[in-house]
């Protein structure tokens, strides 16, 4: 059996290697998006350096979240192929230790990764990024009214004096505030008979708030500080209609899964969301087994530039494939539970079967 010293110290070499890689790879993406943002906005009026620097600060901690199983990926292979080149392997192996006992503290801390990565980094992203967005808003306040197609959804209301289509440039506070938005009025036979652009927009209990309003009726332009649209909307359908689920922390899905399901609506994108974050941690670990079938070579024979290679592309595929498959528990074709999962499980299988052919076969 492994000893407590040496499982601890492969357990912190993988801890070191895997906060170098990311907070290497944090730097990495804050560059990139300072860069791309200073680019886009920096002709819209009141722009300043700092503005741009905090909005792409606020913004990144939501990139990371997305490259987390990646960090793992590489992470694991890494540490395995660094062990390797020290002969530190081979002097475990020759004392009777299993690939699967110096793997376990790569496991544990592929898991540990994981769960801080949704109990901390999760929270910090949703609140950094709602924050980032409406600073984003302010500056962009004005410049521009047009909303395109794809900015963000539409949604339309029926009410007794008629219907109303909503659209806006920016959706902030998780779908309950939009910036730059306009109403489109129409009668009981579908004709437009007003438009309301307002610079800012609150949904409050049976009516939308709209403040610097500019209200277009048979020709003629007026100009309102505040007006009110009376609306049957609740809070939880347009939170699941225009809200984004990675603007929602971990702590708050489980609830507006159940609010919204209340309603008599799906939620499955919410549900999607926070399945995938509590399977998070696990495929960290299925990373980690991956980076194993690729990683474990005896030096002496050299890591194959092609086996590795191939460990990056199968991790790519497993992305790939949970893109995929968390985009068919979104549209309802399978339970959210085995879109998140199953990943995950196939992932395990593959790394357990190709470890123990290698090992044990």
């Amino acid at each position: 059996m492994m000893g407590w010293t040496l499982g601890r110290y492969f357990f912190f070499r993988y801890l070191g290697i895997t906060i170098w890689i990311f907070l290497g790879l944090f730097a990495l993406v804050f560059l990139i998006d300072f860069t791309e943002l200073t680019g886009r906005i920096a002709g819209v009026p009141g722009f300043t350096y700092q503005a741009g620097f905090a909005i792409s600060a606020l913004r990144v901690p939501m990139i990371m979240l997305q490259t987390v199983p990646f960090v793992g990926l590489f992470s694991a292979m890494a540490t395995l192929v660094s062990l390797n080149r020290k002969y530190e392997l081979v002097i475990a192996r020759s004392a009777g230790i299993s690939a699967w006992q110096f793997l376990l503290p790569c496991c544990i801390g592929a898991l540990l990764f994981g769960a801080v990565a949704v109990a901390i980094l999760n929270p910090l992203a949703a609140y950094g990024f709602s924050q980032s967005e409406r600073i984003e808003s302010e500056l962009r306040s004005g410049a521009s009214n047009d909303v395109s197609a794809d900015s963000a959804p539409w949604i339309r209301q029926k009410t007794a004096a008629g219907d109303t289509i909503i659209g806006a440039r920016a959706i902030l506070n998780q779908g309950l505030e939009m910036a730059d938005a306009v109403f489109f009025l129409l009668d009981q036979q579908g004709n437009i008979v007003e438009r309301k652009d307002a610079k800012k927009v609150f949904l409050r209990d049976g009516y939308w708030e709209l403040q610097d309003v500019s209200i277009l009726k048979d020709g003629n332009v007026e100009k309102k500080t505040t007006d009110r649209l009376p609306t049957d909307l609740k809070p939880e359908f347009v939170q699941e209609r225009l809200a984004r689920p990675e603007t929602i922390p971990f702590y708050e899905l489980p609830q507006k899964i159940e609010v919204a399901r209340s309603f008599g609506l799906k939620a499955n994108a919410f549900a999607m969301q926070f399945d995938s974050l509590v399977a998070m941690p696990f495929l960290l670990v299925a990373m980690t087994l991956i980076a194993a079938t690729v990683s474990m070579r005896f030096a002496r024979m050299g890591q194959s530039a092609t086996m590795i290679l191939g460990g990056v592309v199968a991790g790519f595929l497993l992305y790939v494939v949970s893109v995929l498959v968390k985009a068919f528990g979104v549209a309802g074709f399978v339970p959210t539970v085995v879109a998140a999962w199953f990943p995950v499980v196939v992932a395990m299988f593959f790394g357990v079967t190709f470890l123990l052919y290698r090992e044990d076969g």
